[in-house]
């Protein structure tokens, strides 16, 4: 039988929502794998906020936002302003983080957790569980109203919103969900411009 680890996005919800989340699925221990663990919108979710709620609730808090976040701070992981997913997953502090949660999980039901509501439009699934999936683990995402969606599903999900085909003569479906995870971190992988100003757009993490 597999590990399991799960995720979830903290979005605009409250506090009190986010943690009866946690208690529907025997959550015990949230790695928070945003870069920069800050929400001025939301700031129930701030990491020293959200560490005493779930300190008060028995659930244990890491932050692995510099190992798992999606803004990587070494330059060589970025191409033209934007962070490429290939190149971020081969570094050490990348490993360093699987590796963190692929132990963890042995014992603890762990969640990752980030700021986006939609699992497909954040690096928690474009990179991060696409990689913890080849370590062997089982990854589940929980949304907003409780449900879960297993990863091999929510990818499908993303093949289907794409429109891309199944499979077909010349690509298998390995080869088409590998191409719905290319087109996707287009659309969300991290990007700095800086010609004016160190202007900074963010798409995820």
């Amino acid at each position: 039988m597999r590990d399991v680890v799960f995720t979830i996005g903290h979005s605009t919800q409250s506090a009190e929502h986010f943690m009866a989340l946690l208690r529907q699925h025997g959550i015990t221990a949230v790695a928070d794998v945003r870069s920069r663990p800050y929400s001025r919108m939301n700031p129930q979710f701030n990491r020293e906020e959200l560490r005493e709620t779930l300190r008060e609730s028995g659930v244990a808090y890491v932050f692995l936002g510099m190992e798992l976040g999606a803004r990587s701070e070494d330059r060589t992981c970025y191409h033209e302003g934007k962070v490429q997913y290939g190149r971020l997953a081969q570094t050490e502090m990348f490993r360093r983080g699987l590796d963190r949660v692929q132990e963890g999980a042995r014992t603890l039901r762990i969640v990752l957790m980030c700021a986006e509501k939609e699992p497909l439009e954040c690096h928690r699934t474009i990179l991060v569980a696409r990689h913890l999936e080849t370590l062997g683990l089982e990854v589940l995402h929980i949304h907003g109203d409780g449900r879960l969606e297993s990863h091999t599903d929510a990818m499908n999900r993303l093949v289907r919103q794409l429109h891309l085909p199944e499979s077909h003569l010349f690509s298998s479906h390995d080869e088409v969900v590998a191409e719905a995870y290319r087109l996707q971190e287009e659309r969300v992988a991290y990007t700095v411009t800086e010609p004016a100003g160190n202007t900074v757009r963010s798409a995820a993490g």
